[in-house]
């Protein structure tokens, strides 16, 4: 018998692992799917050839967090490739704003808003670990990096009812579609947070694509378990804890609808409701397409960024992304488009190339999205829909089959409003802890909440560790080789 399960192989099961497979335990892993990796998983869809990032494209957080500064993908062979536009965001009559790397760069292209661009982003940049690492946090602890909370507090409150201080479309626009990664209502106190987060990003650490698909992440981490004893069992997902009750611990890389159908009455009444309280979020439609060439961006700089946002003006998403969360259904929704062969030209291959695009939408929306996307598309680029070989949509009703934490097509496993940023699932002051002695939620539906950064396996393992093994030094990470089991 082993000393740990883990269910779920998203990112954050298995930086769970990792984490406590390097302070000596031994890990058994559970996964419902053939293949490990829930976003990270990387497959042809349409061409044996052309490879397609099934959920997650591009990791900031893989870059930025601190787990993954202390794995160092890297140092393990993963090269993180750098766009050098990070995000663009094009507009009508052919005008785009676009973020490059360079902040001075971004500054010169954004004309009169540049020195109030750099005036936002510059001294987030300069503290950026500090600053990663507070909204990347457990949310209860006093911030390590003082000044870095400080400016971050400011601009977060500046920036989540007012207008901002902006005086072109094109800035105004730039950072709207940055806020709009929050998939919610705006502006909010969440949005906010997430611009200031991923905007400054783009000038430290950056947004970088995985050579070779995302699916080279979940290949590094599976790599460091296997080889500290961990195993794993795909095609096998559990359908009640009691199949664990052998092990001393276990983790759940689920989400709380999973969570109370995993646990049924054992848990107490008084959690078991407040955990029926969690909220969802908006969906995300995704549609993926086989084409011919590189999407012909009517913009000769969008043709250069890594992420492409498409939402009109700042007042077109706010009005999008608002609508949307009320459960509205729009004509225009906000969409994010990434085209990989652009950063990473081996993911282009015998003429072909895969289209990687999302649109927010109400939850559980049954609508098909290809059709939407490309016309969304096609607005920008003329002749895109020329281009297209092959072509498939997830609407967001359909997303929860793929990975049952994606309810209603939510892929941040919980709406993010400032109540559920800080109580997520629940209102406790440990909240990876349960009820049930040695049983753990580790998934985005807790602090720090989604993307690729895991940070939540990792809150939660040294959690276990600490209580469980008296472990209160974190484990070490970094590469190196393997020591006896």
């Amino acid at each position: 018998m082993t000393d740990a399960a883990v269910v779920g192989t998203g990112p954050n099961g298995l930086a769970a692992a990792v984490t406590l497979a390097r302070a000596g335990l031994r890990v058994t892993l559970f996964e419902k799917a053939d293949t490990i990796g829930g976003g990270l998983r990387t497959a042809p869809l349409f061409d044996s050839d052309v490879v397609h990032d099934v959920c997650s494209a591009v990791h900031p957080m893989a870059a930025a967090s601190r787990f993954f500064r202390a794995f160092d993908l890297p140092a393990r062979g993963v090269r993180l490739l750098q766009p050098a536009i990070p995000y663009a965001h094009p507009l009508p009559q052919g005008r785009a704003a676009a973020a490059w790397r360079d902040l001075d760069r971004t500054a010169e292209h954004l004309g009169v808003d540049g020195p109030r661009w750099t005036e936002l982003m510059a001294p987030l940049a300069a503290r950026s670990s500090g600053v990663v690492d507070l909204l990347l946090s457990g949310q209860r602890s006093v911030p390590p990096d003082l000044r870095a909370a400080l400016l971050l507090a400011r601009r977060v409150i500046a920036h989540a009812t007012a207008r901002g201080p902006f005086a072109t479309e094109e800035a105004e626009a730039l950072l709207a579609g940055v806020a709009a990664h929050s998939v919610g209502r705006l502006p909010s106190l969440a949005s906010a947070a997430v611009a200031m987060l991923l905007g400054h990003t783009a000038h430290s650490t950056g947004w970088p694509l995985p050579e070779g698909g995302s699916v080279r992440i979940a290949d590094a981490l599976a790599a460091d378990i296997t080889a500290h004893g961990g195993t794993f069992h795909t095609g096998h997902r559990v359908r009640d804890l009691a199949e664990l009750d052998g092990f001393p611990l276990v983790l759940l890389d689920v989400g709380p609808k999973e969570f109370l159908a995993l646990a049924g009455r054992r848990l107490p009444a008084r959690y078991r409701r407040a955990l029926e309280r969690f909220r969802y979020g908006p969906g995300a439609a995704k549609a993926d397409f086989l084409v011919s060439a590189p999407i012909p961006w009517r913009n000769p700089l969008v043709r250069r960024a890594g992420t492409v946002h498409l939402g009109g003006t700042r007042a077109d998403i706010v009005r999008q992304e608002t609508a949307t969360a009320a459960g509205r259904r729009v004509d225009d929704p906000f969409v994010l488009v990434v085209d990989p062969a652009v950063t990473d030209p081996t993911r282009a291959v015998g003429g072909r190339r895969p289209v990687w695009a999302y649109a927010h939408v109400p939850n559980g929306d049954t609508r098909d999205p290809v059709e939407t996307i490309r016309r969304r598309i096609e607005e920008y680029a003329p002749g895109f829909s020329d281009t297209i070989v092959a072509s498939r949509g997830i609407p967001a009703a359909e997303y929860e089959t793929y990975n049952p934490n994606y309810t209603g097509g939510d892929i941040g496993a919980g709406a993010m409003t400032l109540r559920q940023s800080l109580a997520r699932p629940v209102a406790r002051w440990n909240p990876y802890a349960t009820p049930l002695r040695g049983v753990y939620l580790c998934s985005a539906s807790t602090p720090p909440g989604p993307s690729v950064h895991g940070m939540c396996g990792y809150l939660a393992a040294l959690t276990a560790l600490r209580r469980h093994h008296g472990v209160r030094t974190p484990p070490d990470l970094s590469p190196r080789q393997k020591e006896p089991i």
